[in-house]
């Protein structure tokens, strides 16, 4: 039989879609389970992106431009100049999805030995893409008990040499739920400037800021311009993962020209996928009110409880729809895998995703997992019941 590639066999599988098989397999045996694993959610598509898709009116669904569809290009840069964020529509390459937008960003920005920094934990799609482009990741470890922080310029320091070429920060975090503050962005921004390197900024959660503290983005530092790209996506903002519409979005127009090239090759990002976030970008301001405050509930509701199961520690996320926590346990891969697999509390279970798979490090977050709050209160609050007689019962197994 023909052998695989090294590059496949290297490609780590994903540590949130790992445990689905499981999933399936307690869910036919009529055990509900609780979602908690994966950032998909629940609230309702704009009614002005669903009305876009159900009103199609073309006789051909033809390749568009391989940077987007110029509608949606001018729509964006209005979109970020309501963030403070000053765009030409030739700085945005719509892409298939946040996905796309960080592969060309890696094919563009490192030859294959070369170095990237990043705090961890870290979302581990990141490390797949690295592993996939020949990337090398190196790992500043944050911690729960400071709410996962940045910590100070010098750890970083210490990891740059001669390969290193970038920096990358989620910002509002997966899977922590941090927001940097403009000091700790400011920091970032030296080390940039001073070791010439590129930051790459997923910055997919910018809605969801629940401080009272102004949101930085990587756009707003000065003395940077040409250093930054900035990756995004309409999957969390508009709940339209399926529709696979992301952004590259860059000042440096010798990398932006590079990056088409890759675009090219694909031919086009999904031609109905941009008809439905150019209407969706049209969405009212109160949709994204609505939206944000059922997130703030949900984030209180389920923080809240987990604090108050015996053992327990959760941070208050400022950011995005996640939290890590540290359960009083010692393997979590074990603990999440046998919730699906061994049992329930009244025909119910849950499914969290084992926070290590966002390490790099061996042996850091044993006793962690990632939470997503995306489901409503009613289910998040049957969730906190259920997982505190599933930690009862495995500890006393």
């Amino acid at each position: 039989m023909p052998q695989l590639s090294q590059r496949a066999i290297d490609m780590p599988a994903s540590p949130i879609r790992k445990l689905a098989p499981f999933a399936t397999q307690a869910k036919a045996r009529g055990i509900k389970v609780y979602h908690l694993n994966i950032g998909q959610p629940d609230l309702p598509t704009p009614q002005e992106g669903l009305d876009a898709l159900k009103h199609i009116d073309r006789k051909v669904l033809e390749y568009s431009p391989s940077q987007g569809i110029q509608s949606y290009l001018d729509k964006l840069v209005g979109y970020y100049a309501k963030h403070n964020i000053s765009l030409t529509t030739d700085n945005i390459i719509v892409t298939c999805g946040g996905s796309e937008a960080l592969q060309f960003a890696f094919l563009a920005c490192f030859n294959p030995g070369d170095e990237l920094i990043v705090p961890e934990p870290v979302y581990a799609n990141y490390m797949g893409f690295a592993k996939e482009m020949g990337v090398v990741v190196r790992t500043i470890t944050t911690h729960i008990e400071n709410g996962f922080a940045l910590p100070p310029v010098e750890e970083f320091e210490k990891l740059i040499n001669a390969r290193t070429r970038a920096i990358m920060i989620c910002n509002p975090n997966n899977p922590t739920g941090t927001l940097y503050s403009r000091k700790e962005m400011e920091q970032i921004r030296d080390l940039v400037k001073t070791y010439d390197l590129y930051l790459i900024s997923d910055e997919v959660y910018r809605e969801y800021v629940y401080s009272d503290e102004p949101y930085t983005s990587a756009m707003h530092l000065e003395g940077i311009e040409q250093n930054v790209v900035l990756i995004d996506s309409v999957s969390k903002r508009y709940s339209e993962c399926g529709i696979r519409i992301g952004a590259f979005i860059t000042r440096n127009m010798e990398l932006r020209n590079a990056v088409l090239k890759f675009g090219q090759a694909r031919l086009s990002p999904p031609l109905i996928g941009q008809i439905v976030a150019e209407a969706s970008v049209d969405a009212p301001q109160q949709y994204h009110q609505d939206v944000y405050n059922e997130y703030i509930e949900r984030r209180n509701c389920l923080v809240e409880g987990l604090n108050r199961i015996p053992g327990v520690f959760s941070p208050m996320p400022m950011g995005a729809f996640y939290t890590v926590v540290r359960l009083p346990i010692d393997d979590c891969d074990d603990f999440c895998r046998w919730c699906l697999e061994e049992f329930d509390y009244e025909g119910e279970t849950v499914m969290m995703a084992p926070a290590t798979g966002f390490y790099a490090t061996p042996g850091e977050g044993k006793d962690l997992v990632r939470m997503a709050y995306v489901l409503k209160k009613a289910d998040l609050e049957r969730a906190l019941i259920v997982l505190e007689h599933a930690l009862a019962a495995y500890n006393a197994r």
